[in-house]
């Protein structure tokens, strides 16, 4: 683990205390955990967002979308 130093304004480091009082920790590993949960959070983000522009299409198009005819075929479903 690393140590660092951070800076911040007098009313968040007086949330942070009571946060970190509330969840019985120290404010140290209370930063730890909310940065942890936003790298956790970006990277699920990050990932989703590289497989929904990578999807293609579940149809038989020319192109990555389903035409209108090719929608509203209910020919096909059966």
């Amino acid at each position: 683990m690393k140590n660092v130093t951070v800076t911040m304004e007098d009313s968040v480091a007086d949330w942070a205390r009571m946060e970190a009082a509330r969840r019985n920790t120290s404010v140290s590993r209370l930063v730890g955990e909310v940065l942890a949960e936003r790298m956790r959070h970006d990277d699920a983000y990050e990932r989703a967002m590289r497989e929904a522009l990578e999807f293609k299409s579940w149809g038989s198009s020319n192109g990555p979308y389903l035409t209108r005819d090719e929608m509203y075929d209910r020919s096909r479903s059966r």
